[in-house]
């Protein structure tokens, strides 16, 4: 399947639909070759915007969703809109449910130890079907990563969510994507602190009112400085419109 893409200052967003995503990736395991996948916020544009190496690694993703509710924005502020907002959460859900039917294996790597094993029991209740071959916190260093890509490889998952710091997240799948031949790594970020009921996933009305960073700032009030990427975000779109989808 050719993925249409629009360009939000150089990273390629994809324009599926969440239907279409699941497709993807349904075909992507059954290939059996290395995909990673990117659910990708403003905060991750304006990463990319300033560290060139950072957007070069986005660029090498085999696809990345708009997972925030800015970078939809975004999109249809320069005239060319994603089908819809397609979250990290939701599409783990979504391959779940095809994966309890389909005999997939899946690896969880990421968190706190308590908060990964909370959520990899509760996915296993909500899928019992599905084969949690993995569970594995995400507070290693780089002295832990071959210990961690032999463990992973030696479980032979179809699908592995990896959920860590930004900086700890796509540069590490990245890195050993080849070497981990997983058909489908996907950065999670903070969903398994939401699968496990650690945190609250935003009520319903955030969600519309296009807010969940709101609700976020809200009940995690250190995560100011990080947020301030937002308006940045919001501004630089506004005032260079014209080059938004210029590749970089």
């Amino acid at each position: 399947m050719k993925v249409p893409i629009v360009n939000i200052f150089g990273v390629p967003f994809s324009q599926l639909n969440m239907k279409d995503t699941v497709q993807f990736l349904t075909d992507a395991v059954d290939s059996g070759s290395p995909h990673h996948i990117i659910t990708a916020n403003p905060i991750m544009v304006m990463s990319a915007v300033e560290n060139p190496a950072y957007l070069n690694m986005m660029k090498r993703a085999e696809l990345i969703v708009p997972d925030g509710s800015g970078v939809v924005w975004a999109a249809s502020y320069v005239g060319n809109p994603v089908a819809e907002r397609v979250t990290g959460i939701e599409l783990i859900h979504e391959l779940f449910g095809i994966g309890e039917n389909k005999g997939w294996k899946v690896y969880l790597l990421g968190t706190a130890p308590d908060v990964i094993q909370e959520a990899a029991r509760r996915l296993a209740l909500q899928y019992p079907k599905l084969h949690i071959v993995g569970v594995r916190d995400g507070y290693f260093g780089p002295d832990q990563d071959a210990a961690v890509v032999a463990d992973i490889k030696q479980a032979g998952p179809d699908i592995l969510l990896v959920g860590r710091s930004v900086e700890g997240q796509e540069p590490w799948i990245d890195k050993y994507k080849h070497e981990l031949q997983v058909p489908v790594v996907i950065g999670v970020g903070g969903s398994f602190d939401v699968i496990s009921g650690r945190t609250k996933r935003a009520p319903v009305i955030f969600q519309k009112l296009k807010a969940e960073w709101l609700f976020r700032l809200i009940n995690e009030p250190k995560r100011y400085k990080r947020m301030l990427a937002l308006p940045k975000f919001a501004v630089k779109v506004i005032r260079e419109k014209e080059n938004v989808q210029k590749p970089r």
